[in-house]
């Protein structure tokens, strides 16, 4: 299972609309304090819709609060900093992905203690990110991809009518 791991991040929808992406893939969500905003912000609620009952989340006091309640993970670091892309590291299953808040990223300090382990996603030169929720939406359904999306469902059902 996926770890989604997002470091002070400050816009309740996005953090929302991450949630909706981890249940609809399986995957945890790690929050990091400080957060923009309180768990039961109804902005949060709203981006996650009626998923946020199903979310399986975890939020920890700090940076140092989350290295103590899992030991020795492999954390990979998504930042607009890295040399390395996205697609050229091997996600194991249950990788762990940080993603910074909207506003400035993962503190550099930490980048810098996990410079093999950081990624980016390609973007045209000048561009600053791209939103934070489809960062984490690019980033997992490649991580998903490369293991065959394991315990996804395979086709969709047509509505009114049958493929």
């Amino acid at each position: 299972m996926l770890n989604i791991v997002l470091h002070e991040p400050e816009i309740p929808a996005n953090t929302g609309n991450i949630g909706r992406t981890c249940v609809a893939t399986g995957a945890r969500l790690h929050l990091i304090e400080p957060l923009g905003f309180k768990i039961d912000d109804k902005s949060l609620k709203r981006a996650g819709l009626d998923y946020w009952h199903k979310l399986d989340v975890t939020v920890y006091e700090d940076y140092d609060d989350f290295l103590a309640k899992n030991p020795g993970v492999k954390v990979y670091m998504a930042t607009t900093k890295s040399k390395q892309k996205y697609t050229d590291v091997s996600f194991e299953e249950d990788a762990y992905i940080m993603f910074g808040a909207e506003s400035r990223g993962i503190p550099e300090e930490i980048l810098l203690d996990n410079k093999e382990t950081c990624v980016r996603i390609p973007m045209m030169p000048g561009e600053r990110s791209l939103n934070l929720s489809n960062a984490v939406a690019v980033v997992v359904y490649e991580a998903l991809r490369q293991q065959d999306f394991p315990g996804l469902e395979e086709q969709g059902q047509l509505h009114r009518y049958e493929w």
